[in-house]
């Protein structure tokens, strides 16, 4: 990543994903990116002299008169672009070769490759998108699924944003009367009531660990959840993974032992992303592929955010069942969901009625055979994962690790603000502690983000983006 000076360089990159497709588009942007095409351009008119959102068709060619491809120029004028800098857009024929050709003869003048995220940087750096937006926009282009998708919009159009400027604002506003009441500390004057500060701090406070709590639901929604199917050889474990896939992705076979390795299959449920990984049965056994097998069926439960314990309802359970519930218990978190799910019900005599009360919460039954609870399983599944699922749509929602550490430590200033009006600390370190606050929210935005910081965050962008 280049530093913060280089940003009134002009500079290009493909903006397409390489490979055969419609169209490629090769992104120029800079004070140059608009005079420098009268060099390879020949269309109606000189591209210097057109107006800002045009389009022009014409012929491109190499700085040694070789005729590139026919394309299309997109023009946008500064400040009335995504950068706010001059930007244009070549869109040339699909395919890796030309594109490149187009580039290549744009970096042989003054000219030079962007760097990962470097469009997105500029449009920070000229106040077109907030370091929240900024950051969103890479999350939109690697959404996975339509939850992070709406999750990513909502922070480009400035949900959080807006959440962050109004904590500031507020904290602003209970800081400028502290700091004015220290003109009048030798009147003995109180601008503000000692406990209605502790009361409006201390709301901000509760405001702040609301939405610091939504990280974890907003990360598995924006990652994708985890979930490894466990179980006794022959339980249906391969049965269920391909019921809930609609296709036939695993072997199934009555022979206990078939599956010798982990198997990794993402489906979508109501637009949350399930990152499904069916195992080895989980048993003692001489053979030593299987016992491999089994050993990443054990780390498969410890990377998982839900683990479902498959078993077999057409026996009754017996001291193997529980032993095995409580070998999971120990491989898991406490942040993972288990869930015990009953397959074969169809064929199951009698249902223990037990059973909820041996293996506590989280049971299901179902029937991979003749798919009896599945549909309602798959809606039970989101609400184990993402149990205030509903009302995350509608509330602040946060995804981003940065975003949530910065909250963290803004929400520790506060906290010992209350804690000072509440010892009857001079007014000088509590507005010091909320002006430290004010700097942390500052940091989510952009306000007071440092360089090497900056450069981090865009150097997971694509180039040309």
């Amino acid at each position: 990543m280049q530093t913060l000076r280089n940003y009134q360089d002009t500079i290009a990159a493909i903006a397409t994903p390489l490979g055969e497709g419609g169209i490629s588009v090769i992104r120029i942007c800079g004070n140059q990116s608009i005079s420098i095409l009268d060099s390879f351009f020949q269309g109606k008119k000189k591209i210097s002299t057109a107006k800002t959102h045009t389009l022009h068709y014409g012929k491109f060619y190499s700085d040694q008169n070789e005729l590139l491809d026919t394309v299309i120029i997109s023009i946008f004028r500064k400040p009335h672009s995504y950068t706010g800098n001059d930007v244009v857009e070549i869109s040339c024929h699909g395919g890796h070769y030309v594109a490149q050709k187009i580039l290549n003869t744009l970096l042989s003048k003054d000219i030079r490759m962007a760097d990962a995220g470097e469009f997105t940087l500029r449009a920070f750096i000229n106040n077109k998108l907030d370091l929240v937006q900024a950051e969103a926009v890479a999350d939109v282009v690697h959404a996975k699924n339509e939850s992070a998708y709406r999750s990513s919009i909502d922070q480009l159009n400035g949900k959080l944003s807006v959440f962050v400027n109004s904590i500031r604002q507020q904290i602003i506003e209970i800081c400028s009367i502290f700091e004015l009441q220290l003109d009048f500390s030798q009147e003995g004057l109180e601008l503000q009531n000692k406990n209605e500060s502790i009361e409006k701090i201390n709301s901000l406070v509760k405001t702040l660990e609301q939405v610091i709590a939504t990280f974890t639901s907003g990360k598995l929604i924006k990652e994708g959840i985890k979930v490894a199917i466990i179980g006794k050889p022959n339980a249906g474990k391969s049965s269920l993974l391909n019921i809930l896939l609609n296709e036939q992705r695993a072997i199934v076979s009555h022979i206990s032992g078939t599956t010798r390795d982990t198997i990794e299959e993402n489906l979508i449920i109501d637009g949350v992303l399930f990152r499904i990984t069916d195992t080895a049965g989980l048993r003692n056994t001489p053979d030593e592929i299987e016992q491999q097998g089994i050993e990443r069926a054990e780390s498969a439960i410890r990377n998982s955010d839900v683990v479902i314990l498959l078993i077999d309802a057409s026996h009754k359970q017996d001291q193997s069942d529980f032993e095995l519930s409580f070998r999971i218990k120990n491989l898991i978190s406490n942040q993972t969901h288990l869930i015990y799910l009953f397959n074969k019900c169809d064929i199951a005599n009698v249902r223990d009625p037990n059973i909820e009360a041996n293996f506590s919460k989280n049971v299901f039954f179902i029937s991979c055979k003749t798919k009896e609870g599945i549909e309602e399983f798959k809606k039970q599944l989101i609400q184990v994962a993402l149990p205030n699922y509903d009302s995350l749509s509608s509330g602040m929602l946060i995804n981003n690790l940065r975003h949530k550490n910065l909250l963290e430590k803004a929400s520790i200033p506060l906290n010992n603000a209350i804690i000072s009006l509440q010892s009857n600390i001079s007014e000088d370190f509590i507005a010091c502690d909320l002006r430290e606050a004010l700097d942390y929210l500052g940091e989510i935005i952009g306000i007071m983000t440092p360089e090497d910081i900056l450069n981090n965050i865009f150097s997971n962008f694509c180039i040309g983006k």
